[in-house]
This record gives C-alpha cells, structure tokens and sequence, in this order.
C-alpha cells in the first residue's frame, strides 16, 4: 500500500473525522476521541498487508497477521480502556470487537482500491 497516496490519505481523514463525530453523536461510554484516532491509525499501518496475506495465501505470515488484526481491533482498544475506565471496557468489549472488525477488513477493501485499479488498467493495455 502506497500511505501517501492521495485516496488513501483522503479516505483516512474522512474515516477518521466520521469517528470524531460518532464520538460525540454517539453516548457510547467507549467511544472517544483518543482511541478513534489509536485505532484508525493502527488499521492503516495494518489492514492492506493483512488482507493480501489472505489474498496471496502467504500462509507462514498468517500467525504474524492474526496477532496484527487482534492487537487493532482489540488489543490496544483492552489495553487504552483498561487503564481509562475498566468499567466501560467491561461493558463493552463483546458489543466493540465484531463491529471493529467489519471496520478493520472495510478499510483495507477501500485502501486497495487505487492497486486494483492500477492492475486493472494495466491489464487492459495491449501491448505494442
């Protein structure tokens, strides 16, 4: 994945501004605004690899890929609450993961737009 790439950089902050905004919509006594923005950093740096780890079957990689999704989907979400409030990470833990979880493979569906799309182009041309 190419981080600086304009869709997905564009993409990013919309996701991102969505979170902040569900932050405050939202009464969800674990949705803030620091661990949006923890989160969809997280989901960025990892979520394209992982699903070409799916995609390429690149299986001595699936461990390393499944301790990636589980720490951005709800490691670091158990780790921020548990140290802000232990009472709204009981509560919603079961409720947060699932949904973090559509999120996370969304993203990386989203963020593997401007690859596919290359390749598409790339396949069209006819040679010379």
């Amino acid at each position: 994945m190419n981080y600086f790439h304009p869709w997905n950089l564009t993409t990013l902050v919309i996701g991102v501004g969505l979170l902040v905004a569900g932050s405050f919509y939202y009464e969800a006594p674990d949705w803030d605004i620091p661990i949006s923005f923890i989160m969809a950093g997280f989901t960025y740096l990892t979520s394209v690899w992982s699903l070409k780890v799916i995609l390429y079957r690149r299986l001595r990689l699936v461990p390393l890929m499944l301790l990636a999704v589980w720490w951005t989907v709800d490691g670091c979400y158990a780790l921020y609450w548990h140290f802000k409030n232990p009472v709204a990470l009981e509560l919603m833990r079961e409720a947060n993961w699932p949904a973090s979880l559509a999120l996370y493979f969304s993203c990386s569906v989203v963020w593997r737009l401007p690859d596919l799309w290359t390749q598409y182009v790339q396949s069209k041309r006819r040679p010379d």
